[in-house]
């Protein structure tokens, strides 16, 4: 019964990969396969306790949709809560226009150079930085392609090449406002601001760096093979955000600065939480517009932006998470997870072996999906099990996976950032992925050889 139990889960992973490649709702997908998995386990092992005591409805069928109410309270008062805030911090941020104020600020130093490699890889550095606090990758793409892009372009730079630094920007997706950050820090027991430091900076570092030089060699070429043919850029592109005052650029640094300086890192007495470093920066946002603006009515409109923004956060990726967690307890509950560990120690394969595996696993799914957040999701919990079989540590696991999930998705044709940047710079997707394979493969490479050494 076992063995049928894991074929079952063998084949419900392979049918929920290839109808999100169909373009099936991940988020249904992954809940209908994990209920279903948890479903038959229930009717084939009589034992199989999916609630614990305070939380089951007394009745093993009934738990089978109980546990949709036990994930999705954990998340809203934990991980989902953290996202969500986050999201709706970036909202209002666009709303007022703070965002565009940053990215403005930070293209000032690209615009003084005039070597146009050099500035490609001074863009990427600053996009990369920027996405910290900007966590949207699409979202990020389209405000650099209306502000530094120009700025690019008067400096020489191929729109292609430029399209290929903007599009890649966010493939590592890190810091302590990250969505995937918060579930992978959760993941392995640790506050969002503690991970950033202890672990994504060790691999992020080195792998910015090759990224960066890859992109240097690999522009070049394409340049000098291509010129700067079918791609020029589409002047009705725009920000729909308000201009600012460039001091509101500090805004979008200012919860990450009160996190810092209020972690175990500086301060041993006090520790602010991230959801609420978000909602004091932006109570201090709407008091300052409201003493700026005349019309008040309107300010307070637009605060409220905030809280749809949570909720388009809890739409898009919130319950992403929670539909990932029902699969992984489904997948759990077939004995798949435990056979892959024993199948591990038999084959003598190592946390090293292990990471390389699930690493490829989450960028497969990633490259052919398009969206990174659901293939981690789906996998990041299962990540503390497999590590305590295989006497490794869960950092180990959760941080290529993750990472890979934004470089990967970078060079997937499909992707939204991809499809943005390639109709900014009025290529077709497939042209901007070419330019942006082998500087992720690179990075690929380095970040998963740089999480075997220092995770």
């Amino acid at each position: 019964m076992e063995v049928f139990l894991i074929i079952c889960a063998l084949l419900a992973t392979v049918a929920a990969g290839y109808l999100m490649i169909k373009g099936f709702k991940p988020v249904i997908v992954l809940l209908f396969a994990g209920l279903f998995l948890i479903a038959l386990s229930t009717i084939f092992v009589p034992d199989l306790g999916l609630l614990n005591e305070k939380a089951t409805t007394g009745s093993k069928w009934f738990d089978i949709f109980a546990i949709f109410e036990s994930v999705a309270g954990s998340q809203l008062t934990g991980v989902g809560l953290i996202i969500m805030a986050a999201g709706g911090f970036s909202a209002y941020m666009n709303k007022i226009g703070a965002s565009k104020s940053l990215v403005r600020a930070v293209s000032r130093p690209v615009s003084r150079l005039h070597n146009p490699y050099l500035l490609l890889i001074l863009s990427y550095f600053i996009g990369q930085a920027l996405f910290m606090v900007i966590p949207s990758a699409a979202g990020l793409a389209l405000l650099l392609l209306v502000l530094l892009l120009p700025i690019l372009r008067a400096a020489n730079v191929t729109a292609a090449s430029a399209g290929a630094i903007i599009a890649t920007v966010s493939a590592l997706p890190m810091g302590p406002a990250m969505g995937t950050t918060v579930l992978a820090s959760d993941t392995v027991g640790m506050s969002p601001v503690m991970y950033f430091v202890t672990n994504q900076l060790l691999v992020a570092i080195p792998t910015m760096i090759a990224i960066a030089i890859t992109h240097f060699f690999v522009q070049r070429y394409f340049d000098k093979k291509e010129g700067d043919h079918g791609s020029v850029i589409q002047e009705e592109l725009n920000s729909d955000q308000p201009d600012a005052p460039g001091w509101y650029a500090f805004f979008l640094t200012l919860p990450i600065i009160l996190l810092i300086v209020f972690s175990p890192l500086i301060h041993d007495s006090i520790e602010l939480s991230t959801v609420t470093a978000f909602f004091l920066v932006w109570l201090i946002a709407v008091a300052i517009e409201l003493i700026r603006s005349k019309d008040r009515n309107q300010v307070l409109v637009d605060a409220h932006a905030f809280f749809k923004g949570m909720g388009n956060m809890f739409a898009n990726v919130v319950s992403l998470i929670i539909a990932a967690q029902i699969f992984a307890k489904g997948l759990q509950s077939t004995g798949l997870i435990d056979a892959m560990i024993d199948g591990a120690k038999q084959l003598g394969l190592g946390i090293g072996a292990m990471a390389i595996i699930f690493t490829l696993i989450v960028g497969f799914v990633t490259l052919l999906t398009g969206s990174g957040v659901g293939p981690f999701s789906a996998f990041a919990k299962l990540t503390p099990d497999i590590a305590a079989g295989v006497g490794g540590q869960a950092t180990a696991l959760v941080t290529p996976m993750q990472f890979a999930s934004g470089m990967f998705r970078s060079m997937s044709p499909i992707a939204g950032v991809v499809i943005a940047v390639a109709g900014g710079t009025n290529m077709t997707p497939m042209a901007l992925v070419k330019r942006t394979a082998i500087p992720m493969i690179v990075g690929i490479i380095v970040m998963t050889t740089c999480s075997l050494i220092f995770l």
